[in-house]
């Protein structure tokens, strides 16, 4: 037995040394192969599940290298990276670059092409993600979960699912600033509730208060957990008779409150709720002593779409009294610029406010103008963010902050404008974001048969400690808690 491994072994040497001789003799082409997905020339973490990528080749040969090691594997159409080794070598290789080269044998002749470049950051991404997965229509939704991705490898699991809750829509999950323990989530149907986990207790509450036009919508905690500041939308879909534009959604009507979890009531603000001003997109600053949101004066709708361009605002808030600032600031004039803004996600060093900017309007999905821009809080800059935005022809929108403010993970229409997929970006300390790369899956080619559209993609530490039963419990056990208003 014995000597029939090392026989083998020596069979397989002698293969190997054949082949790297028949490859060094082959031609070089001074261009890159176009692997798809596109992972050439990128920053990644160090964490990260292996790339595996495809090319149009019946037979290849990848080799990554390094100061630190080395790593060939071969293949026939796809590159699949033993998960291990690819860690190990991204672990040794961390500040360092690795290089790959990709060869590819056409009718016995082999060719090697220009190699790139893995540049291994040192900032590691959060080893978890949750996502919505839809159809990618805005009248379509009776098929909807929100899903949960382990990023360091290939596993995925569902949190919410709507076949379980009589079909109902879901809306997005949002976490606390990374913080599994804390999240929630909406459920939009009859029996309609916000589904909040906060640390180990798991309830539902009914957000649509006595005289209010609708539910909480849009939503963001503050970090220390007790509040959760919502907007109250009422929601308009409607179409363009443009062949180039799709659909334009907009709010006739929309006011912003922050929710006391510790008391289960809900604070007003005359400034966030003003009759011909539109407040929405709430989002808390990292130290908790500020609320941004955008802000627009009403137009007639829907004649004046294009006139609707939203500003970032922002108020003081004291979370250990609860009130508010009696000032609001404007720190984007949406109007002068000719633009509007939505989803505000602030970093967790306090550094940036990252935003959607595009031509008109709240809801940047349908917009392929759509770009992710940072506003920088010291110098009060705005950074177009060209590496992020590069080639990307249709929406850049829902992006999330890692907890160490050096990844960005966003939905991109970039492929083909109609099915969204997650891509993470590195900014570096001066703010400058590198070429994003997509959500890396163990099959290279399971973007191509996927049928569903990712959207608000939301970085966290650990698991998120409920499922998709837990929410077929509370959905389907009792009545929502009843919310409380509070006049400040």
């Amino acid at each position: 037995m014995i000597i029939k491994k090392i026989i083998y072994l020596i069979l397989l040497l002698a293969l190997f040394v054949s082949c790297n001789s028949d490859i060094n003799k082959g031609s070089y082409l001074d261009e890159y192969p176009q692997i798809v997905p596109d992972y050439e020339n990128i920053c990644i973490p160090y964490n990260i599940a292996p790339l595996n990528f495809s090319f149009k080749s019946e037979r290849m040969q990848v080799e990554l290298k390094s100061k630190n090691g080395s790593l060939v594997v071969k293949g026939k159409r796809k590159i699949f990276f033993p998960i291990k080794k690819f860690k190990n070598l991204l672990q040794k290789n961390i500040g360092d670059t690795i290089w790959i080269t990709v060869s590819s044998n056409a009718h016995n002749k082999w060719t090697t092409y220009k190699p790139f470049f893995w540049k291994v950051e040192a900032e590691p991404i959060d080893s978890f993600l949750t996502y919505r997965l839809i159809e990618p229509g805005y009248e379509v939704w009776n098929k909807v979960a929100i899903a949960q991705r382990n990023v360091t490898n290939f596993t995925e699991t569902y949190i919410a699912d709507n076949n379980l809750i009589d079909n109902s829509c879901i809306n997005c999950h949002i976490p606390n600033k990374h913080k599994p323990s804390q999240s929630f989530f909406h459920i939009r149907s009859k029996k309609g509730m916000t589904v909040i986990a906060d640390n180990k207790k798991l309830y539902g509450i009914n957000t649509k208060l006595k005289g209010a036009y609708s539910s909480m919508v849009y939503g963001n905690w503050s970090p220390s957990g007790n509040y959760i500041a919502f907007s109250t939308n009422a929601v308009l879909p409607s179409t363009h008779s443009i062949h180039s534009k799709r659909a334009f959604v907009y709010d006739t009507i929309s006011d912003i409150v922050v929710l006391n979890l510790q008391k289960n009531e809900v604070l007003r603000c005359d400034y966030l709720m003003q009759k011909d001003v539109l407040e929405t997109f709430p989002e808390f600053s990292a130290d908790e002593t500020k609320l941004f949101y955008c802000s627009a004066k009403k137009v007639p709708l829907p004649d004046e779409y294009d006139k609707l361009q939203y500003s970032i605002c922002s108020i003081d808030f004291d979370v250990i009294t609860g009130t508010f600032g009696n000032k609001v600031d404007t720190l984007f004039n949406g109007p002068a610029m000719h633009r509007t803004v939505s989803e505000l996600k602030a970093s967790p060093d306090g550094q940036y406010l990252a935003f959607t900017c595009f031509s008109y309007g709240t809801f940047p999905l349908w917009h392929n103008d759509a770009k992710i821009y940072l506003y920088n809080f010291a110098t009060g800059r705005i950074d177009t963010l060209p590496e992020l935005n590069n080639n990307a022809n249709y929406a850049n929108s829902y992006h999330s902050w890692s907890t160490n403010s050096h990844w960005l993970a966003f939905a991109s229409k970039r492929d083909n404008g109609l099915y969204s997929k997650i891509y993470f970006s590195h900014i570096n300390k001066n703010g400058q974001a590198y070429k994003p790369f997509v959500l890396p899956q163990k099959d290279p080619e399971y973007y191509d048969f996927l049928l569903k559209s990712y959207n608000v993609p939301e970085l966290i530490k650990n698991e998120v400690p409920f499922d998709a039963f837990d929410i077929e419990k509370i959905y389907h056990n009792g009545e929502p808690e009843t919310l409380h208003y509070y006049k400040q």
